[in-house]
């Protein structure tokens, strides 16, 4: 084969795949409206799956039409360049850039690190706009709000409609009557909404911004279905930060129709301008994409800094090595090399736990994650102290090639600080108490999705920029169905807890207080907001619940937004 024919044989791979994820999208309308949660959380777990498959398909291709190993770099760079020319005008050019990368990479053990072999850098910048008639609607304002909602409304294919209309818009109307000003909706205004729906877990996303000589503001419509499959207009959201959170980095993967992804992307980035390129690519399912764009922006900030690497603030993990930036937004993970012996794991099983957080609803509470394969970190970056560290416990993943380190296996994170930190610096009663409060509803959320967190110490908790709790550590994290919810014995014998017999799949809830949080103060707090954690019936009830089906929903957005709350 020569290198045009292998460039066909990579997009041929990509639209292949392109076409079965868009397929699989496609079906979350039909999932959203008849109420099938199950088949859309597993449609989310489908999209990531078929990625890792079609890369291997064609990988296999390749090995059996020419040999890639007996090709020198010229080949390589002529493949590249071939692969370029019939990207021209393609609409996910973007995408398959990176699926590029992929056959490449894997073709490679990821050795080819470099941008005259792989798409290291974009080969063209996009400028956004371009395809916004593409992806957008745009509506004149009407001073007459209703109007310009039921115009809105009109131009989305629902196979079902709101079912009451009047009383939604009613709503909405009666929501900018107390919210904004008058005068505001008297003069000309725009409202722009991206043409297809976003869905995730129970909800469905309208999501646009209104313009006007004041300036713009993100315009979100929450849509959800009551107990009878009836469509109704939850919330509006039209903060920033509420946006922000409804696309956060501990939430499950939207699943929207995205033909023109990189018009798609531009437009939520001047909705929330705080967000990276490389995030919003994430929460629209395009993580591999994500990553892609995060190497970029890395190398980026590298070459604009001079900081180094250290390790990250906190209590050092007994199974991950934690290290950061101080100048940039993420934490990069390595596992150790060895265990405690308190820690009853494997390397294998450690990997296995992240992979199930990353394909599981993280009900806006457990961090995603992306995972890299020799990654490139210059030495010079890295301190003296962690790079002793490293050596010391990690030496199986890392390797010194000249004045480069290697990192055969790593974790990137969002970086947050960490919750035991925080409680040790916040000198605001009442901001401590809230981060009590909301840790508690962490752990209560993310058993509702079906998952033990397992080591809940509150040093493997985050806390977010907005204040929201999330859970980051997951080397001991497995499905509630395989723990067993115990009473502690109440004898009065002070030797009745040494004579207890204890599985490894025992957990006693009563002693949950004892270890979640340290201070006395803390304990009293997180016992007085969910006293039911250290309840083992609450455990069990919920175990048993989660065990017959039932998805819990959680609001990406704060319960006083819902209109049940305003009218």
């Amino acid at each position: 084969m020569n290198p045009q024919q292998i460039a066909y044989e990579i997009l041929k791979a990509f639209e292949k795949h392109f076409r079965l994820y868009s397929r699989i999208t496609r079906d979350a309308q039909v999932y959203f409206e008849q109420a099938q949660w199950q088949k859309s959380q597993a449609a989310v777990k489908q999209r990531i799956s078929i990625y890792e498959s079609a890369l291997a398909d064609v990988v296999s291709i390749l090995y059996h039409k020419f040999e890639p190993r007996n090709q020198d770099d010229a080949f390589w760079r002529t493949l590249k360049l071939q692969f370029i020319n019939i990207l021209a005008d393609h609409p996910q050019y973007e995408l398959a850039e990176t699926f590029y990368n992929s056959v490449i990479g894997r073709l490679f053990t990821h050795s080819k690190i470099d941008d005259d072999f792989i798409f290291l850098l974009p080969s063209r910048c996009y400028l956004p706009g371009q395809m916004r008639d593409k992806v957008a609607n745009r509506f004149e304002g009407h001073a007459n709000i209703a109007v310009t909602m039921s115009e809105i409304f009109a131009s989305y294919q629902l196979n079902i409609e709101l079912a009451r209309r009047d009383d939604d818009v009613r709503n909405i109307v009666t929501f900018f009557a107390t919210q904004f000003e008058p005068s505001q909706f008297q003069q000309p205004y725009q409202v722009e909404m991206l043409k297809p729906v976003f869905y995730r877990n129970k909800g469905a996303y309208l999501i646009g911004r209104i313009s006007g000589s004041q300036g713009s503001m993100p315009f979100v419509v929450a849509l959800m279905l009551d107990n009878n499959k009836q469509l109704y207009v939850d919330a509006i959201l039209t903060s920033r930060r509420d946006l922000s959170v409804l696309f956060g980095f501990a939430r499950s993967y939207f699943l929207v129709d995205s033909q023109y992804p990189a018009e798609i992307v531009s437009f939520l980035q001047e909705l929330m301008p705080n967000k990276k390129h490389f995030e919003l690519y994430t929460s629209i399912g395009f993580y591999k994409h994500g990553k892609t764009v995060f190497y970029r922006n890395f190398i980026q900030h590298l070459e604009q800094s001079d900081d180094q690497f250290e390790a990250a603030p906190g209590i050092p993990g007994l199974v991950m090595e934690v290290f950061h930036l101080p100048s940039y937004g993420v934490v990069f993970k390595i596992i150790k090399d060895e265990f405690p012996e308190s820690k009853k794991i494997t390397r294998e099983r450690v990997i296995e736990c992240y992979r199930l957080v990353k394909m599981h609803d993280r009900v806006g509470r457990m961090a995603d994650t992306h995972e890299f394969a020799n990654f490139q970190m210059p030495l010079n970056r890295i301190s003296p102290a962690l790079l002793e560290e490293l050596q010391s416990l990690c030496k199986k993943s890392i390797e010194i090639q000249g004045d480069t380190l290697l990192i055969k296996h790593l974790y990137i994170e969002r970086k947050m600080t960490p919750l035991n930190l925080y409680l040790q610096q916040e000198d605001d009663p009442q901001r401590v108490e809230s981060a009590i409060q909301d840790l508690g509803f962490c752990i209560k959320e993310i058993a509702a999705a079906r998952i033990f967190p397992g080591d809940m110490l509150h040093k493997n908790f985050g806390i977010t920029r907005h204040g929201r709790v999330i859970f980051y550590d997951y080397d001991e994290i497995c499905y509630m169905h395989e723990r067993q919810f115990r009473d502690l014995p109440s004898s009065d014998d002070p030797y009745a807890l040494d004579c207890l017999s204890v599985g490894p799949e025992d957990v006693f809830p009563q002693q949950f207080e004892h270890f979640i949080v340290g201070k006395r103060e803390h304990k009293a707090l997180l016992k007085k907001h969910h006293p039911e954690l250290m309840q083992p019936a609450y455990w069990r009830q919920l175990q048993n619940s989660v065990g017959q089906g039932e998805i819990k929903e959680v609001l990406p957005y704060p319960p006083q937004r819902r209109f049940q709350h305003i009218s």
